[in-house]
């Protein structure tokens, strides 16, 4: 691949919940893309926040999008258009009822003006796929307890993929396994097996359930873990290492970088 610009990921954060050194899900590809918005935002420089045209989410729940409301008020006077939000239609009614609602922030949509607003939402369904800048984002179905999505993100010279939030499902799985290639997967696994029942219920993955899932998979990625539940870390991870099979699992840390 002489010659051509390798797609750069960063984590911004990974944990399950927050505490010293621990930060929400945020994924930043490149500078100007970002896989959900959580409190791992809010370590960025202005710049760097000013530089983030496109917010893909995979859902509505606080730890994944905490960090845009502000993110978009301390940057919306530095913009030349809107930062674009693409999300499920379920995630956008959610965010401008109970986000962007003038009650809990400003309608950023309608501001600085409604011709000049600093994000636009833009709808996409599961199987639909953007091109932005060399790089192929799709959305791929995941099962949550609420409407959810994972995404594969692919350029030239090389493919991830990020689960979101999710519990056993065939459809993220399937679609992965319609391309050739995927060189990284990131993949929650909130809760202990101890907790089994509460995971199923919550809508996360377990070691035991991640197991079973990662078996439908022709791949062989580097596999990393995000959204342990914070004290239960080593814990979670121990557990993934002996049930999974013919993969090698890891944990992933806020700061890490991929090259891809």
């Amino acid at each position: 691949m002489d010659g051509e610009r390798l797609m750069r990921l960063q984590v911004l954060g990974a944990s399950g919940g927050i505490g010293t050194g621990l930060r929400t899900t945020s994924l930043l590809v490149d500078d100007d893309i970002l896989i959900d918005a959580g409190t791992g935002v809010w370590d960025l420089a202005l710049h760097e926040m000013a530089s983030i045209r496109h917010i893909f989410l995979t859902h509505s729940h606080l730890d994944h999008v905490a960090g845009m409301p502000l993110l978009v008020d301390t940057v919306f006077d530095r913009l030349d258009g809107p930062i674009t939000v693409h999300a499920r239609v379920e995630t956008i009614e959610a965010i401008r009822q109970h986000v962007f609602n003038w009650v809990i922030w400003p309608d950023f949509t309608k501001l600085p003006s409604p011709e000049r607003p600093a994000v636009r939402f833009e709808p996409m369904r599961p199987g639909e796929r953007r091109e932005i800048g060399g790089r192929a984002i799709e959305m791929i179905e995941v099962a949550h307890a609420v409407p959810a999505a994972g995404y594969r993100v692919e350029c030239a010279t090389g493919a991830f993929a990020f689960s979101g939030d999710t519990s056993s499902n065939d459809a993220f799985w399937e679609a992965l396994n319609r391309h050739e290639r995927l060189d990284v997967l990131i993949v929650e696994t909130a809760f202990s097996d101890q907790e089994e029942p509460l995971s199923r219920k919550a809508g996360h993955y377990c070691p035991s359930l991640l197991a079973a899932d990662l078996r439908k998979l022709n791949h062989r990625p580097r596999v990393y873990l995000t959204h342990l539940k914070p004290g239960e870390e080593e814990l979670i991870y121990a557990q993934c290492r002996e049930r999974v099979e013919r993969l090698q699992v890891r944990p992933l840390r806020g700061g890490q970088v991929f090259q891809l």
